[in-house]
């Protein structure tokens, strides 16, 4: 018989929150929005992060049972759809008390340039993220960050001619409960509504025109986005827990502004 070194005993006495396997690729299986508001599957190039609690007494856990239970799902379609039964399942296979996925993917999303009307596909850093806690309690959480445009308050008025801009990212968080649903591309459009300016994947002279001139029209200090992207989140009763941070990456300086906020509703 082989020997199992990882259930040897740990004199230690040090439990490890997360113990687990990460860039672990895989295809995902999602759900997009279409103009019907229906469901669509689509399959996503992915990245894994899988981590379980290790008890002191514990040398190790076991990897390849994070794998195995990957396997499991991935030949039933159900990776993405079920994330609560993935976590138990991770939780039971590995004799832990709390566990922990996240699945990281690039999303695209067809954009229209603004005044000519040119199609192409604007990229976004997503993920999903899923916990069960100690309790048995079940969380997942909707990430995505958005690129979008910023314009100085400050420069457009102290300066006679221009402003300076910049490109930022807005960084969500959100949770809702499991009888509720919030699609990406509805959470994204959210946070772009709320910039200085979207930015586009593809502009033309007209398009590059039409968005100077609207960020010009709209400036935008990072604590203007950040408690404009907040008070529309608090307005969604679906959302139960946000958290919200914008970064503009400084034109005129050598450093970024920042602000950040949480919220538990």
């Amino acid at each position: 018989m082989i020997k199992d070194v990882q259930n040897q005993e740990d004199l230690r006495n040090i439990p490890i929150q997360k113990v687990g396997v990460k860039d672990v690729e895989v295809p995902l299986k999602i759900e997009r929005k279409s103009n019907s508001n229906k469901a669509e599957l689509e399959t996503v190039y992915a990245k894994a992060k899988m981590s379980v609690s290790l008890p002191s007494r514990f040398k190790g856990t076991h990897m390849s049972r994070f794998i195995e239970v990957l396997n499991h799902y991935q030949k039933e379609s159900l990776l993405c759809s079920d994330i609560e039964n993935v976590l138990f399942d991770m939780k039971k296979k590995l004799n832990a008390k709390s566990a922990y996925l996240k699945f990281s993917f690039k999303y695209f999303i067809k954009k229209q340039a603004p005044v000519s009307k040119l199609e192409s596909f604007m990229c976004y850093d997503c993920a999903f993220e899923g916990e069960v806690k100690e309790d048995g309690e079940y969380k997942f959480y909707l990430i995505v960050n958005v690129p979008v445009t910023t314009l100085c308050p400050c420069s457009k008025e102290i300066s006679k001619h221009g402003a300076h801009n910049q490109r930022a990212i807005v960084k969500a968080k959100i949770s809702y409960n499991n009888d509720t649903h919030i699609w990406i591309e509805d959470l994204i459009d959210t946070i772009e509504s709320c910039a200085s300016s979207k930015i586009y994947p593809l502009l033309k002279r007209e398009d590059e025109k039409f968005v100077t001139e609207n960020a010009y029209e709209n400036p935008k200090f990072v604590e203007d986005i950040l408690r404009d992207v907040v008070a529309k989140l608090n307005k969604n009763k679906v959302i139960t827990f946000y958290e919200v941070e914008a970064e503009a990456f400084e034109s005129i300086h050598n450093h970024n502004a920042w602000a950040y906020q949480k919220c538990y509703k």
